[in-house]
């Protein structure tokens, strides 16, 4: 026997409902909010008047050595250190459990043909870590005496790294080009 059954009304919602999550679903959900990811390059300005480099009256290997020692007289230590560039870290704990770590840049490039006056590129990056503790336990069975098992304790603590940054243009680097200035006058006085 066959019957022509119309569907219900309750029937005929349902299922429009179902196409509706349906086509949602297959759409990408545009209604929902998106969560966007940050675009920080967005906020880089380029602007001429905040650079990270300065321009001397010297060569770039005296240019490079006035910065090895301002950065040796402020206590940083070198970690790389050639003729025209170096690298140097200073470490800092401002609060019990936060460690900062700076690690200084420098490139010293000639200028002109003669090679006389000369650029100094700096940036420093800030790290910031914090102390971590952490709990690993064991136990142990012997096996003679049954199943004895000893809880077996420590605590660890260990730095993990929570930011990093480059230090933005500014008094930062001023002080540091006027301390190389410093002794770049001092190298020519002796010379």
């Amino acid at each position: 026997m066959v019957t022509n059954a119309r569907p219900s009304l309750m029937q005929l919602a349902s299922r429009s409902a179902l196409a509706l999550m349906a086509a949602a679903v297959l759409s990408g959900c545009p209604s929902l909010p998106q969560k966007e990811a940050p675009r920080v390059y967005q906020n880089e300005s380029f602007q001429a008047d905040e650079t990270f480099s300065r321009l001397f009256d010297a060569p770039a290997a005296n240019t490079c050595e006035a910065a090895r020692r301002a950065l040796l007289s402020q206590g940083y230590v070198l970690s790389m250190t050639k003729p025209d560039a170096l690298q140097a870290t200073k470490n800092f704990q401002p609060e019990g459990s936060v460690h900062v770590q700076i690690s200084f840049n420098v490139m010293c490039l000639p200028e002109g043909r003669a090679g006389q006056i000369s650029t100094a590129y700096v940036n420093a990056i800030q790290d910031r870590y914090t102390v971590k503790k952490s709990s690993n336990s064991a136990s142990l069975g012997v096996s003679a005496l049954g199943s004895v098992s000893i809880p077996l304790s420590s605590n660890e603590e260990s730095l993990i790294k929570v930011g990093s940054e480059t230090i933005p243009a500014g008094p930062f680097y001023d002080r540091f080009f006027v301390l190389m200035g410093r002794y770049l006058r001092e190298q020519t006085q002796i010379e």
